[in-house]
């Protein structure tokens, strides 16, 4: 008996050796998205040094964005697109030299900030922030005043200078409290005290009298002011360094 013939399962063609393998499209490269990305962010931080140095150079009135872009080595257009107008670059000059990178950061998210609040000790916190607010101060002093000059001037930057002065001030009752539940503190001394007296010392103004007019090393300036918050604010606190 013939048995039936079974169907030939059909197979996949194969493609010969005339016949062309279908590619798959080619993907873009990573890396020429982050090439990109680090040509914008070199071009950002050209206008912003070169805005640096003007405004603290010639103030901000007499700064014009064309005098940025000849200094930045790039078009007007791209001062615009990279930074924008010149309250804009204002409030970027001023925010990477709190933060002390390209970008603002959040007071929280700031590393001396944890460090602080992580410390045991009232006279450990306040050296730390002496040290961190010294160093601030060295980038940002001179663009606070130029900020605070021209904000009276150019109604633009008095809603920035206002931002800042409030916020600045709401820090410091933020810190003196951190110094307050270490239970350190002199009997009677009250959180908006400390917050008015840490306000007033480590000012833009308080820095440029004693580091760019008087002449004090920075680290000298930050050593005095641990050792004098710490004898006016810790009870019992004694002189523990020398600081001249």
């Amino acid at each position: 008996m013939t048995e039936p013939v079974k169907p030939r399962t059909a197979r996949p063609s194969q493609p010969g050796p005339s016949q062309p393998r279908t590619r798959e499209p080619a993907k873009p490269r990573a890396y020429r998205s982050s090439v990109r990305e680090e040509q914008a962010r070199r071009t950002r931080l050209a206008v912003l040094d070169a805005a640096r140095l003007l405004f603290t150079e010639q103030g901000y009135a007499a700064t014009t964005i064309a005098q940025i872009a000849v200094k930045a080595s790039v078009a007007v257009d791209t001062v615009y697109a990279a930074a924008g107008t010149k309250p804009v670059l204002t409030r970027l000059l001023m925010e990477t030299a709190i933060s002390g990178t390209d970008q603002a950061v959040p007071a929280e998210e700031r590393d001396y900030v944890k460090q602080i609040r992580a410390a045991a000790t009232a006279s450990e916190k306040i050296r730390i922030y002496a040290t961190a607010v010294t160093e601030v101060n060295s980038r940002l002093a001179p663009l606070h005043l130029v900020l605070r000059d021209a904000a009276g001037q150019a109604p633009e930057l008095g809603e920035l200078w206002t931002e800042i002065a409030t916020r600045r001030a709401g820090n410091m009752r933020l810190f003196a409290q951190d110094l307050a539940v270490t239970g350190e503190l002199r009997p009677g001394l009250g959180v908006e005290e400390v917050a008015d007296v840490v306000w007033s010392l480590n000012s833009a103004e308080y820095y440029t009298l004693l580091v760019r007019e008087r002449g004090w090393p920075p680290a000298r300036l930050a050593a005095w002011l641990a050792d004098t918050w710490c004898r006016l604010f810790i009870r019992g606190a004694q002189r523990t360094q020398d600081t001249t």
